[in-house]
């Protein structure tokens, strides 16, 4: 295949030190996001008072790059630092923007200085990071001096990964108690083949994923697994104790990894069936759909938390990956409208599970209508961004 661009990835490896170096590591990411708090509340002092965004790095790096020198972190490091604390704010920035941010929210995050956690990721480019992967070990500048050995544990996927595609900076995190570093990878990307046709996937509540081959990934499992998690959430919140703080945040976590394997699982299995019979895939653009659906209170907090928007990056990262196409339509009246004489009422969806048009007669699974629907469109859409000449 032709080599068309690189995609940016992320490989995080398990970084196995002794006592002497964990303390050194710990010590190290303790110090620098101490002194990135120290710094944002700085950068956060001196921002303009008419846009209200903080300066420049050049303009804040001349602020306070002596005193990150003098707090004991050298040269690389203190930029470094100075970069992440930079980056947070054009995070904030960009999410207030683009409307992610509003309300109170956009309020709290505009109106108090950006902070970091002990523990938060510090970025280390090659000139305070080194990796010899032949040993799987990294070489790493700390405030107690450059350590060399550290072992670190990954799959050997993720070591060829590595060998290969490594470029950029790596971040130094720690999770429960636990030292990671996540190393940038340029991987490069496969061009997109022209797909015979398109796989149409229709997501939703009750049934995670229907495609239009007729396949269901259903969500009950998840669904009940969420209410015994939020039953268990309920229980800990009424204790207000530090162990039950400490249990909700593991027990957040823990749901969140739970919910990102069934989104893989379902994801990996459409785009390699796509892949191996030379299709594309066709989603729903779900975005604003909190906005436009009007649900009963018992159910809003349901579609709040349903990952609907993970399962399309997954599905749209590993598409990528496998040169597999992916078009995106419109989803008004994808489940209300007949593929076969194209009349649309509400009616003709009898029941959430049932379709069965007014007009000729159709009558299937809601969900299975609604897929062939979403591949009806992108069929449209391919072929409209073709002969137009541009992308998908």
């Amino acid at each position: 295949m032709d080599i068309v661009a690189d995609v940016k990835q992320v490989v995080t490896v398990k970084l196995v030190p002794d006592t002497a170096q964990f303390e050194a590591l710990s010590g190290t990411l303790s110090l620098c996001n101490e002194q990135a708090n120290r710094i944002s509340r700085i950068a956060f002092r001196h921002r303009n008072i008419t846009t209200g965004r903080v300066e420049r790095k050049f303009a804040l790096q001349k602020r306070v790059y002596q005193s990150l020198k003098d707090a004991g972190l050298s040269a690389q490091p203190a930029i470094r630092t100075i970069g992440k604390i930079v980056d947070s704010y054009t995070t904030v920035y960009g999410q207030v923007k683009a409307g992610i941010l509003r309300g109170k929210r956009k309020r709290s995050a505009l109106s108090k200085p950006v902070e970091f956690r002990p523990a938060a990721a510090q970025p280390f480019d090659d000139r305070c990071l080194s990796w010899d992967l032949e040993a799987r070990t990294v070489s790493i500048w700390t405030t107690a001096g450059r350590l060399k050995g550290v072992s670190f544990a990954c799959s050997i996927t993720d070591l060829k990964t590595l060998a290969q595609y490594r470029k950029g900076e790596s971040d130094l995190f720690e999770r429960d108690g636990v030292l990671y570093l996540a190393a940038t990878v340029d991987v490069p990307e496969p061009a997109q083949y022209e797909p015979i046709d398109f796989i149409g996937v229709d997501r939703g509540i009750v049934n995670l994923a229907t495609t239009s081959d007729e396949v269901n990934y259903q969500g009950k499992g998840l669904d009940r697994y969420r209410r015994r998690q939020a039953r268990v959430r309920s229980e800990l919140q009424a204790k207000q104790t530090k162990a039950a703080k400490r249990k909700l945040k593991q027990r957040a976590r823990r749901e969140s990894r739970h919910a990102s394997h069934v989104n893989h699982k379902i994801s990996k299995e459409i785009v390699s069936e796509a892949e191996r019979t030379g299709r594309g895939v066709a989603l729903e653009e779900l975005e604003g759909i909190r906005d436009r659906v009007r649900l009963p209170r018992s159910q809003r907090g349901r579609i709040s938390h349903w990952p609907f928007y993970q399962l399309a990056q997954y599905i749209a990262y590993k598409a990528v990956r496998a040169g597999v196409p992916v078009v995106v339509v419109d989803a008004h009246y994808t489940s209300q409208m007949c593929p076969l004489c194209h009349h649309t009422e509400r009616a003709n969806r009898k029941t959430r599970d049932d379709f069965e048009c007014r007009g000729c007669g159709l009558a299937g699974p809601a969900d299975v209508i609604a897929a062939v629907n979403v591949r009806a469109r992108a069929r449209v859409a391919w072929a409209v961004s073709q002969g137009s000449g541009t992308a998908a």
